[in-house]
């Protein structure tokens, strides 16, 4: 036996519980990882809360969780390329991973190198997936000024550092507070709220816009329109009314999931080319406390669980 997040209906943060369940196996194909250390995402409060029920339903008793890093524990028929003992980085399907143990297919799992801490591992799956989708669907340039708004959070944190990378000028919209951190790390802040779309005009080289990524909704796919910002270089991960409406991109996180880009991302970590900030560690008993932080959606970075 072992533990696992666990809820019997939809609701609230009351509902998520830690039971004790039957400890996975792994089949042909597959490998049972040890979990060091699983990510929390907004999506998942959204699934709990039955928000998608239409688009992504649950089946009850659900487990909770995407990301995860951990330790090979065993391995199934026709696996090859891995071994127990082997630190890895991965994702699963089931909604699983915040447990002790996961079992996912073996084409899920990347090396963990050794100079990536557990947290930052099991933090980077799906804000890595969708932060690389987003700068992939709007195509940023040297030359161009790109706007994310939600330039903080824990796919903003990532996706302004790549599109730092493409030699465009960022503008990242974010509370006061993490202005700094921006700034440092090549973006020009501007703070959200009313006036948003004038400061961005002011901020903006020439006043122009090329591209906006909006991970936050509320208007800001709207807004891009407003500023001149061509469809096909529109990407909203949350609005999807907008997506409908206005004919932008909607691509995130299945646009980019592979574990090709996840080593990827992990190796810019380990060689200090990119930076995954972590808010806040809760043990996996304390799995509502998290989602209580998470839900306030001013987190910088990753909250992670630690089983």
């Amino acid at each position: 036996m072992s533990k696992a997040v666990r809820f019997e209906e939809y609701g609230g943060v009351e509902v998520l519980h830690v039971a004790e369940v039957e400890t996975p196996t792994a089949g042909a194909g597959q490998v049972l990882v040890r979990v060091k250390a699983a990510g929390t995402n907004p999506g998942e409060q959204a699934v709990r809360e039955g928000v998608f029920h239409d688009r992504w339903p649950a089946t009850f008793p659900s487990g909770q969780g995407t990301d995860f890093a951990g330790i090979v524990e065993a391995i199934g028929e026709g696996v090859s390329g891995v071994a127990a003992g082997d630190e890895v980085i991965g994702w699963s399907d089931d909604r699983a991973s915040q447990a002790e143990y996961v079992v996912v297919e073996a084409g899920q799992l990347t090396a963990k190198p050794a100079e990536v801490s557990w947290e930052v591992a099991g933090g980077l799956p799906i804000v890595g997936f969708t932060a690389q989708a987003t700068i992939d669907a709007v195509e940023p340039k040297a030359g161009d000024t790109v706007v994310i708004a939600g330039a903080a959070g824990g796919v903003g944190s990532v996706a302004v550092q790549l599109a730092v990378r493409t030699g465009a000028t960022v503008i990242g919209l974010a509370s006061k507070g993490n202005h700094d951190w921006l700034a440092s790390h090549g973006a020009v802040p501007v703070t959200y709220g009313d006036g948003v779309e004038e400061r961005i005009v002011a901020a903006a080289p020439e006043g122009r816009v090329d591209a906006f990524i909006d991970l936050f909704g509320g208007g800001y796919v709207e807004l891009a329109l407003r500023l001149g910002v061509a469809k096909d270089r529109i990407d909203t991960i949350i609005d999807f009314a907008a997506v409908e409406e206005h004919g932008v991109k909607g691509e995130g996180q299945a646009q980019a999931q592979s574990a090709a880009v996840l080593g990827d991302l992990a190796g810019l970590i380990a060689a200090g080319e990119l930076e995954l900030p972590v808010e806040r560690t809760y043990p996996l008993e304390q799995v509502q406390d998290a989602y209580r932080e998470l839900g306030k959606r001013h987190t910088h970075g990753k909250i992670v669980l630690i089983p």
